[in-house]
This record gives structure tokens, sequence and C-alpha cells, in this order.
């Protein structure tokens, strides 16, 4: 866990479904709130606005995100710590900052808007860049993976995680290729992909899927996700609030499995005297997920495929365990580096 502090102004920023997933929080004075996402501060921002007497723990991956928020922390005088830290360890950082337990927890999953837009980050097809994608500095880029990763892996990794129906033939395309020449820039990626899926009008375009399906891969962003889960169980008090606003189905399917799973109580059974009963962790609060209006949509068209899910946590005790069953079964990075 690292702080950092910088001079550099916080950066404007409307987060999706703001205000609907705080409201979920129920802010209130004295209490201790996570955005376990912290990126441009939206949430922080609206939390702190909720009740004056609120603090909130940002964390970010990305240092160059904890460093922006240097302004907003000394606006808060007091009430905002940053850490630059991976939210799957929410509640470690809690914990160093002096919270044992917390009152709400807000997560805002993937890629955020300001990384898209910096091309040297290498995370979009819209701007030439080198081929990175790593929202923190460290471990394999993105042009380290395609250069390695056998053909069969690539597959599985663009369809598991992208969800491309021509997973095969990207992947043929881009071992093809990189005998050629290495592949070190969006560009050159995105015109590979291209060259393999032939989109038809109106549709998107070809290498979105490609380049998410990388991107999520390389920061092992729903193992990230299926962790943080298990740590808000394990640091929210008794009433506290999680919040999780998701972009794509793989996301929204591990949260909406997991609350499910937590919000079960499951009995022993005379004939299976060995099963252990389960009280709830959660209480659900969205039956169905909450999604962008129109009027959001069209000033935010990332808005438009997301969706906000939100619980209370019970007294219950948090289970230990993983939730390696919610997640696509795929290589390690290490493997894939390895060259499978």
């Amino acid at each position: 866990m690292a702080l950092r502090e910088s001079s550099e102004p916080a950066t404007p920023h409307v987060p999706v479904l703001g205000r609907e997933a705080v409201g979920f929080l129920n802010v209130r004075d004295g209490g201790v709130y996570i955005d376990g996402t912290y990126g441009a501060g939206g949430y922080t921002r609206l939390i702190l606005g909720a009740a004056p007497g609120a603090r909130v723990i940002g964390i970010d991956r990305d240092q160059s995100a904890v460093a922006r928020g240097a302004d907003q922390v000394e606006a808060a005088q007091g009430r905002l710590t940053l850490v630059e830290d991976q939210f799957s360890n929410l509640d470690g950082v809690a914990h160093e900052c002096g919270a044992q337990q917390v009152d709400g927890i807000v997560l805002d999953i993937g890629v955020s808007s300001m990384q898209l837009d910096q091309p040297e980050r290498g995370f979009s097809f819209r701007f030439d860049g080198p081929l990175d994608m790593r929202m923190g500095g460290d471990g394999p880029s993105a042009a380290d993976i395609v250069a390695t990763t056998s053909e069969r892996d690539l597959a599985d990794i663009i369809y598991r995680l992208g969800e491309e129906r021509h997973s095969r033939s990207v992947a043929r395309a881009i071992v093809k290729a990189r005998t050629e020449a290495p592949i070190l820039t969006t560009a050159r990626l995105a015109a590979i992909v291209a060259s393999a899926v032939r989109a038809k009008p109106n549709e998107i375009y070809p290498a979105t899927r490609t380049f998410q399906a990388l991107r999520i891969f390389i920061n092992d962003e729903l193992g990230e996700l299926a962790a943080a889960l298990l740590a808000a169980e394990r640091v929210l008090k008794p009433g506290g609030r999680l919040a999780v606003v998701s972009f794509h189905s793989l996301e929204d399917r591990i949260v909406k499995s997991y609350l499910a799973s937590r919000g079960e109580t499951r009995a022993g059974s005379r004939h299976q005297p060995d099963v252990e009963r389960h009280d709830a962790r959660f209480i659900t609060l969205t039956k169905k997920p909450v999604v962008a209006d129109d009027d959001e949509v069209e000033h935010n068209p990332r808005a438009r495929s997301a969706k906000l899910r939100a619980a209370e946590r019970t007294a219950a005790p948090p289970l230990d365990g993983d939730l390696d069953d919610l997640l696509p079964r795929l290589p390690s990075i290490d493997d894939v580096m390895r060259g499978g």
C-alpha cells in the first residue's frame, strides 16, 4: 500500500449512476466509506457532499489517479485518504487507515474514461500508442501477451473475456502477424483484428472485443472483482451497504451470482445432517439492476451499458473460501508468458 501526493488538479468527473449508487450507501455523519475505484473522484465527491461528517478512503491501483486526487484530499480537510492499492485489498487498506469496519463501499468496475483518453496508456484503438493496457505499472503489457501467448490460449482469452465469436480467426491473424514483426502499438493490433473480423454497418468497431479481452486479462479484472466482493463481506459492518456499477455482462454476472449466493439461507437436511447452515450475508436492495435513464445516456454514452446492484450486510459472520467457481476458466498470466 502506497500513499501519494501531488499538486496536479483533480479532473472534473461525473460518475455513471453516481447519485443512484451513493444514494444506496445511505451516507451519514460519522460514517466511513470506501471508494474502491477512485478514478477521478466522482463517487468520492458525492459521498463527501452527502454528509459533512462522512469520511472516505479512496483506493486506486493507478498511481496517476491517486496523484491527481491531491487537491481533493486537501479540500476535504482530513475527511479523505487516498491510497495506491488494488481494490481487492480494500479490507486491508481500511485496517491500515484505522477502520476495522466501514459503513459503505462503492465500486465502479472496469477502465476509466481518463485511461481510455490517454494514448500512452494503450487502452484504446481510437488513438495510436504503445500497446500497454496496464492499470498499474507492473506485470506484462498487452504487447507482451500478444507476443508470447499460444494461438489456442489467445483464442480462448478473446472468446471468454471479449465474447468475440471470431476469436479463432483473430488469434490466428495475431500469431501470423507477429512472425512478420512485433505487435507494439494499438493501431497495428487494431488493424490486425479488423482484417480478421468483418464488421457490418452500424456494428461496433471490429477490435473492440479483443481490446476488452486483453485489458481484462492483463489486469485480472474479474479476479480482482471477486476478491473485492469477499473483502467487502469481511469489512462491512452489519447494516453497511455495498454498491457495484459494472459495464458488461461478465462483471454483472459475477456480482449477481455472488449476491444471490450470499443472500440465501441454506439449512441442513435430516437426510444430510453434515450440511452446514449458512445464514444470509447480504440483503439485496436491487431485485433488478438499476440502469441509466435516457438523459444520462445522452450526456454520457458510456452509461448505456452500466448496471448497478446494491446490497446491505447482515450480522452473519463472513464465509471463508474463494469465488473461483464464478470466474472463466483461463490460463494464468504466468502460464501464457511461458508460451502456454
